[in-house]
């Protein structure tokens, strides 16, 4: 076999013509190259599928981990969704739902079982959503309480669901999900993006507490049947606020607000539960600076006659008028909640209002009607 010298001069006749080097060399490095590239894409895209699988699990141990829960919000909403509650009176609402009403004085006065399912800075298109994902897992209460507010005619806006962490474990239930997506689409992220609802939205960093949890760290119990205590005491936050609001303050009234609440309403009357509208104390002095606070009022008024269910407005009460009972112009402390559930039993015991469609007697109300008195009886 003839060998070619690519280094031979091209001059010399006497050897036979050799093949063309250049082009062999360059072919050569140009077939490297393209190897190298599709190597280096293919690392690139195992890089990604890697990360991507990892953000699939870790999303996963997250959800796991606050499911399983067993103290605080998500201990408290993880009975609602096992259907371990199953109360008889069910309290539903804002902030001032869930640091208001205490079930434990609750079911001491009246005899019957009580839960809180009141939600931070939540508005009545969300709590209207929670109650019905509440009354889908749990046998239906004999009393559903409604707390109101001024704001319980404004829905929610889109971009201002609070607390997203909070609800990213629970997107698989329906009820919670499609109320959610209707108010902001992003949240369809929050579902099928891994991680987006705990790393975009969540500024609260619940995917830290989640993994503390997975080693049974879930932090101490400040949720009591659903009722969270404010141990507070009032500061001067609330003479700021009057100077930043010297002309008063004014909230809506949105015709989607105001469906919300119907819904309620009816979702409550259809099933043959019993149903209150409550508003529980506000500071006075708060109330003197709300500028449609009677055109409010006087809608909540209209539904209750229209509805057939009762208005307890607690805004002339006494309470109301106790700065030492107050956190904040808004929300009682635990001294206030005490007070305020004492009084809000003690009236569901001693019969101030009758029961649609079921019977709902305490042992209280069973006493006194025996003795001849009053009680809490259905129509």
């Amino acid at each position: 076999m003839t060998s070619y010298d690519c280094t031979a001069s091209s001059k010399s006749t006497k050897s036979p013509e050799p093949p063309a080097c250049e082009d062999f060399a360059g072919g050569w490095v140009a077939g490297k190259m393209i190897m190298s590239r599709t190597h280096g894409t293919s690392r690139i895209i195992g890089f990604f599928l890697m990360m991507g699988l990892i953000a699939v699990a870790l999303h996963l141990v997250i959800n796991h981990s606050l499911r399983n829960f067993k103290t605080s919000k998500f201990g408290a909403f993880n009975k609602v969704m096992a259907g371990d509650v199953n109360a008889e009176i069910v309290i539903n609402g804002s902030s001032r739902a869930l640091s208001h009403y205490d079930p434990i004085v609750i079911e001491r006065i009246t005899g019957r079982s009580a839960y809180n399912i009141g939600m931070n800075a939540s508005q009545i298109d969300v709590e209207l959503a929670v109650l019905k994902t509440y009354l889908k897992h749990n046998a239906k209460p004999k009393l559903v309480i409604q707390n109101l507010d001024l704001f319980s005619f404004e829905a929610t806006k889109k971009g201002e669901i609070y607390d997203p962490g909070y609800f990213v474990p629970y997107l698989y239930e329906p009820e919670l999900y499609e109320p959610l997506r209707r108010i902001d689409p992003v949240v369809w992220k929050w579902k099928y993006i891994p991680l987006y609802g705990y790393t975009v939205d969540d500024m609260r960093f619940t995917w830290i507490s989640a993994l503390l949890g997975c080693i049974g760290i879930h932090g101490r119990e400040d949720y009591y049947q659903g009722f969270n205590p404010r141990e507070g005491t009032w500061n001067r936050d609330f003479d700021q606020y009057k100077i930043q609001n010297r002309k008063g303050v004014k909230f809506e009234i949105q015709p989607a607000g105001i469906q919300s609440m119907e819904e309620v309403i009816r979702l409550c009357k259809s099933r043959d539960i019993s149903f209150v509208l409550a508003y529980s104390p506000e500071y006075y002095e708060m109330q003197d600076m709300e500028i449609n606070r009677r055109e409010i009022i006087d809608k909540f008024v209209e539904l209750s006659k229209r509805f057939g269910v009762p208005f307890w407005d607690y805004s002339d009460s006494e309470l109301s008028h106790r700065q030492d009972l107050f956190q904040n112009s808004q929300h009682l402390n635990a001294r206030g909640a005490a007070a305020f559930s004492e009084d809000l039993a003690r009236r569901l015991a001693d019969g101030s209002i009758r029961y649609n469609a079921v019977e709902f007697r305490s042992e209280h109300a069973e006493q006194k009607s025996a003795a001849g008195g009053g009680g809490i009886t259905s129509d």
